[in-house]
């Protein structure tokens, strides 16, 4: 493979060099492009400049290249165009996504290999994850990556029986020229990133892209749990799938029961790790995705009970004296909890940190789930004030290891058979990201357990 070279000729500029920017420089550089690097902080463009990457403020001097290859998260049109993509739009030329270089050299490399993407509001990272594992057990050879895991331009190239399985954002697919995916989902639709698109509507055009290029050949996988999403149009074959309720001719959850036409594939209960009803719809599009892929039918129910789930989201970390304890650490704010907490009945719950807007006065229908709330971070006495309005039992021992004590005790003394973090705040203020968070509390937990053998 040392002399494929699909992008010879081809003149590429590189703005953002983090997870996907400094992968795709260097796969697009082995790949023959001409390119040139650029990051607003010093920091990143000296790790490039130590990686031997060309450097050049596309910005300045008039765009020279065939194309834009812009970080996901930085802007091209609104809320402001980052000056790189204004000199890209005003010279004409394109701004692109990363899985378009992908696809483009997947093809050019003579593979027939598959693209599986997965959009949505919520749910994109567990339905990516768990379609990786159901094919991955059933015995495809399956990559994952894209807004998940890995960048898309580290990921290999795949033979013709290759399945790439790839978590799409709207930042993303507002960038996409070329991907055809064989197989699409749309999971859900609500407000997010409006001042990226402008409004709901220019929300729901850019998720609308993941069909963008389908044939009759295709699938698209529908959520039919919102609007937004039920009346996106493509030409592929559509297949309609719900966490609630019938959808004949697609996949479905009933009474916790994951079911097709053909009938019952699993009772949910049976797959600790896809708990609510959120993840029933999670479940059913992931499946309905791996039978049309060609998983035999019958392999759902194993791969869907030996699914390990992701880390930090409703992630069973422990069992101690009868009591589970729930690392939900990504949920960073009040929507996010509302899915945790709607999945158990009784809880302890451990919450706090810095406080998006709203604060958790949202999740008021819930709180008589919580048996106790332990309150930690910058705004607990905010989240506090909202809990004594509704009569919550919660205290605020400030610090997650305190929390952590002190919801065990009351959880082994009777309060409820689970403690679950979902702090419905960000993790900033006491923290460098939920990740850390979420594995200082599996730390803790795991030390419960010792504390007891000791």
């Amino acid at each position: 493979m040392s002399e494929f070279r699909p992008f010879a000729g081809e003149r590429i500029a590189l703005v953002g060099l983090g997870k996907a920017g400094l992968p795709a420089a260097r796969r697009l550089r082995g790949w023959g492009a001409e390119i040139a690097c650029w990051d607003d902080g010093e920091a990143a463009r000296a790790a490039a400049e130590t990686a031997g990457l060309p450097l050049a403020n596309p910005a300045e001097g008039g765009f020279r290249w065939d194309a834009l290859l812009l970080s996901p998260g930085i802007p091209h049109r609104l809320p402001r165009a980052h000056p790189a993509a204004a000199a890209a739009l005003a010279a004409g030329k394109p701004i692109l996504c990363d899985v378009d270089y992908l696809f483009r050299a997947v093809r050019a490399s003579g593979s027939a290999a598959r693209f599986a993407g997965i959009t949505g509001t919520n749910g994109k990272s567990t339905t990516t994850a768990l379609l990786h594992h159901l094919l991955s057990r059933g015995g495809f050879t399956a990559l994952a990556g894209g807004n998940l895991g890995p960048a898309a331009l580290s990921l290999e190239l795949l033979g013709d029986q290759g399945i790439y399985v790839l978590e799409m954002s709207s930042y993303s697919l507002e960038r996409l020229a070329a991907t055809r995916f064989n197989i699409a989902a749309m999971l859900n639709l609500t407000p997010d990133h409006l001042d990226r698109h402008g409004d709901m509507a220019g929300y729901a055009a850019a998720k609308a892209r993941i069909f963008a290029r389908q044939t009759a050949e295709d699938a698209a996988v529908i959520g039919m749990e919102d609007a937004w999403g039920a009346a996106m149009a493509t030409p592929a074959r559509r297949i309609p799938i719900s966490g609630t309720g019938p959808q004949p001719g697609g996949v479905w959850t009933a009474d916790l029961v994951l079911r097709d036409d053909a009938g019952p594939i699993l009772d949910l209960r049976e797959a600790p790790t896809l708990p609510g009803a959120h993840n029933a719809q999670n479940a059913a599009a992931a499946s309905a995705m791996a039978l049309w892929l060609g998983l035999p039918r019958g392999a759902l129910a194993e791969g869907l009970r030996s699914y390990p789930g992701l880390p930090h989201r409703q992630e069973r970390v422990g069992t101690h004296r009868g009591v589970v304890f729930v690392n939900d650490s990504k949920a960073t704010n009040a929507d996010s909890t509302e899915k945790a907490l709607a999945s158990y009945e009784r809880v302890v719950w451990i919450a706090g940190g810095t406080a998006k807007e709203g604060g958790i006065e949202s999740l008021a229908p819930l709180f008589p789930r919580i048996a106790e709330a332990f309150l930690i971070g910058r705004d607990a006495p905010l989240l506090a004030a909202t809990l004594a309005a509704h009569g919550v039992k919660h205290s605020i021992p400030g610090t997650l290891a305190e929390a952590t004590r002190e919801a065990a005790a009351a959880a082994f003394a009777g309060a409820a058979p689970v403690v679950l973090l979902s702090p419905a705040c960000a993790s900033w203020d006491q923290f460098t990201g939920y990740d850390q968070r979420g594995e200082a509390f599996r730390a803790l937990v795991a030390g419960l357990g010792q504390e007891r053998a000791a």
